[in-house]
């Protein structure tokens, strides 16, 4: 019986991970010779957008430098390896040595332009790329301790990653790459027969169902892992990018919506989360007053009639009235109020209606009777309760 010897060579994983140890260590340690360490400024926060080849990168980078308010153009990874050989290795569906994005990377990162926030697009791609922007990330956060009680301290804040994934799956990939290459060509002839505009780039993947499906395996098997890998490390949003582009670019806004979580220190973030965002309260607002209003009918039916009649009578011809300006303060002593319920009832009815209603009770004690032999003043509390609403005014055109 012949017996297998256990392999003395360590797992892929750990070679990856010694790779990526050494290739940051090279590509820092010359960083750090080259500008000094003092002088070592990163983009407090970092949006790196991955996706699968036509999954909308290009379209949705604009997009969300735009709802972040980002000024920076993006850096585009394959746009820093110009070199004729990295060229050579892109057409046919290839990537680019790590140790040479990484260098370019940090370079590029390092520009003033970049000070507070850039958006990365094709980093990272392998898993070696993975940990070294885990590095990364780390030596950020050692400058910070190191420079946190120093003139310096300014340029070196709390870095925030955030992880955005556009996903489209692999017929759909082949079929916008295809797409892209027609487009490109009927655009390319109209330029270079009128002479007016810009080649675009023509890439082989494009023209090629064979190329064009060996670089979506490229993404699904090596960046798309990559990219998960990190997602219990830093923010992270996976986007369906199949959809149309309008769905799509909802679904990012929603993502990013809440900005302090990318803005505050982690430990104040981790306090203010347990406080429910205003999203999601609104998202089920609605239907909370449908069953409230649903409820009144069926508990208060004559109590809901009653304070419907209110509205209608003695309101609504004072809110027309001040329809212009969108607010109307109305005050009332009318005890149907009396009842809370009455009070909430009101409020719902503006708000389903689409109005924005508050009522606040204003007590007051007035006099009632004088008793002339004790001095004794009797009083009565009178109730006036303050009516706000609140609507679009009207739009009146001036000039």
């Amino acid at each position: 019986m012949k017996t297998t010897q256990p392999s003395s060579q360590p797992p892929a994983a750990d070679l990856e991970i010694k790779d990526a140890q050494l290739i940051f260590k090279r590509v820092w340690d010359e960083l750090e010779n080259d500008v000094g360490r003092e002088n070592l400024h990163f983009p407090k926060e970092l949006i790196l957008l991955g996706g699968a080849p036509g999954s909308g990168k290009g379209t949705n980078t604009a997009f969300i430098r735009k709802i972040r308010g980002i000024t920076s153009p993006p850096i585009v990874i394959s746009e820093l390896l110009n070199s004729p050989e990295a060229k050579k290795i892109k057409a046919d569906g290839g990537m680019v040595g790590d140790e040479e994005v990484l260098r370019l990377l940090l370079r590029a990162l390092m520009k003033p332009q970049f000070r507070d926030s850039a958006v990365l697009d094709g980093f990272p791609r392998t898993n070696v790329q993975v940990e070294c922007l885990k590095m990364f990330y780390d030596e950020m956060i050692s400058l910070r301790r190191e420079f946190s009680n120093t003139p310096q301290a300014h340029h070196f804040r709390q870095p925030t990653f955030h992880i955005m994934v556009l996903f489209v799956d692999e017929a759909e990939s082949i079929n916008r790459q295809l797409k892209r290459g027609r487009e490109t060509l009927v655009h390319n002839a109209e330029v270079r027969e009128s002479g007016v505009g810009e080649l675009e780039e023509e890439r082989n993947t494009d023209f090629d169902p064979d190329l064009a499906r060996n670089r979506y395996r490229t993404f699904k098997e090596k960046t798309y892992d990559a990219l998960v890998s990190l997602k219990q490390i830093f923010h992270y949003h996976f986007i369906n990018a199949q959809a149309p582009i309008d769905v799509v670019q909802q679904n990012i806004i929603r993502e990013l919506a809440y900005q302090s979580s990318l803005e505050l220190d982690p430990r104040t973030y981790d306090i203010l989360r347990l406080i429910p965002l205003a999203d999601e309260l609104v998202r089920e607002a609605r239907q909370e007053l449908v069953n409230r209003l649903d409820g009144y009918q069926v508990e208060h039916p004559e109590l809901l009639r009653a304070v419907v009649d209110f509205i209608q009578v003695k309101m609504m011809p004072i809110i027309k009235r001040y329809a212009v300006s969108g607010r109307a303060m109305i005050n009332s002593e009318d005890p149907l109020f009396v009842d809370p319920v009455a009070i909430a009832i009101l409020i719902d009815i503006f708000s389903e209606r689409g109005f924005r209603a508050s009522v606040d009770i204003h007590r007051q004690e007035v006099p009632e009777r004088f008793d002339l032999t004790t001095g004794r003043i009797e009083t009565r509390e009178k109730r006036v309760y303050r009516m706000m609403i609140l609507f679009e005014g009207s739009k009146i055109r001036r000039g």
